[in-house]
């Protein structure tokens, strides 16, 4: 290949093409950080729009190397620029998501032009992001848990009801009211198994928090016996932290001769009320995700098909919304939406395959 002038000795055409490359993706990813920025307030907004800056000395690095010429700059490679559309219309836990797997794909640490600072910025925007999606994900895990539960539910088990009866050889509308059965039994159960079970965990965590009212001892409480520091050990501190931690906390209570705000260390507790979600709205997550996913086996009886027909529509549309709920997973929890979207398929039909069989062994039986 050619050489030229611009940027460092030894450069070649195929060095400098790369070096556009990286300008236009670096521009791309700082100005999807900014639109996630404009949504957002606070520490969460100040935190994007440090990853942009940093981005834009990513930029500023691959644009020196090419002598300030930003002629034949392409378009950013297409995830990128997808995950710019995305943050545009959603701002959403999805594009943090995707982004943080983005960070993780970073050439850099291969890369001769590209400085060890930029390599190591590159590693570290990933555990930023990664915590900034962590945020998210806490916020939306109780009830993202129950729909996608009861998504997968409702398509597995009445395409394994449907196809279990419908290949026993039974007239199409036995079919179809088995199936209208099997979602109504099946969302009621889910949403009220969701419920007891997201009230039972909130009800057990409540129990181990702190009683409120227990500060009001803290200013009558003796400097020299101190019973708080059994308080700091039966949550888990060593006994000389804990120690140290009551002296500190007795000696600013007494020193301010009031009792300490509700975050005082004696407020330690597990604040997982956003993780688990209420029960309510697990519950109606579950019920409505799984009649959704149940609905879907049972629409090519509604729209009147049967026999074998009816059966192989059934599976191709189940198997469409097993990829979409697998892939949906992937990408919420930064792995790959490929490999999960195939591993929801192949547990779904594989246990659909089974009542199949044995709806043929059963109707054979009959016969």
């Amino acid at each position: 290949m050619s050489e030229r002038a611009a940027g460092p000795a030894g450069a070649t055409d195929a060095d400098r093409a790369r070096w556009r490359r990286y300008l236009a993706d670096e521009r791309a990813e700082a100005a999807v950080y900014r639109e996630l920025a404009a949504r957002k307030e606070g520490e969460e907004r100040e935190i994007l729009l440090a990853l942009a800056a940093a981005e834009g000395r990513h930029e500023a690095h691959w644009l020196a190397l090419l002598g300030g010429d930003e002629s034949g700059v392409p378009r950013a490679d297409l995830r990128t620029r997808l995950l710019a559309a995305l943050a545009r219309r959603f701002g959403s836990i999805f594009v943090l998501a995707l982004a943080q797997r983005a960070e993780g794909r970073s050439p850099y640490a291969t890369d001769p032009h590209a400085t060890p600072a930029m390599a190591a910025d590159e590693r570290i925007h990933g555990e930023v992001v990664r915590g900034l999606a962590a945020r998210g994900r806490r916020r939306l895990a109780g009830t993202f848990r129950a729909a996608v539960f009861g998504a997968n539910d409702g398509l597995v088990s009445n395409l394994a009801l449907v196809l279990g009866i419908g290949a026993t050889g039974v007239p199409a509308p036995v079919v179809l009211f088995t199936g209208i059965a099997g979602l109504l039994a099946g969302a009621l159960s889910m949403g009220a198994g969701e419920y007891v079970s997201v009230r039972s965990q909130r009800e057990l965590l409540e129990a181990s928090a702190p009683d409120p009212s227990a500060r009001e001892a803290l200013t009558d409480l003796d400097i020299d016996a101190n019973e708080l520091a059994l308080v700091y050990r039966a949550r888990g501190m060593a006994p000389d932290e804990a120690a140290e931690q009551a002296a500190l906390v007795i000696a600013r209570v007494q020193a301010a001769g009031s009792v300490p705000a509700p975050t005082d260390a004696l407020a330690i507790a597990a604040h997982d009320d956003e993780a688990i979600g209420t029960g309510f709205a697990a519950a109606l997550s579950s019920f409505c995700f799984f009649a959704s996913g149940a609905l879907i086996p049972v629409l090519p009886w509604i729209l009147g098909l049967s026999g074998l027909g009816a059966i192989i529509t059934a599976t191709v549309l189940v198997s469409l919304a097993l990829l979409g709920t697998g892939a949906t997973v992937g990408v919420l929890s930064g792995a790959s939406p490929l490999k999960r979207a195939l591993r929801q398929l192949a547990i779904g039909l594989g246990a659909a395959a089974v009542t199949y069989v044995l709806g043929l062994a059963f109707g054979t039986t009959l016969a």
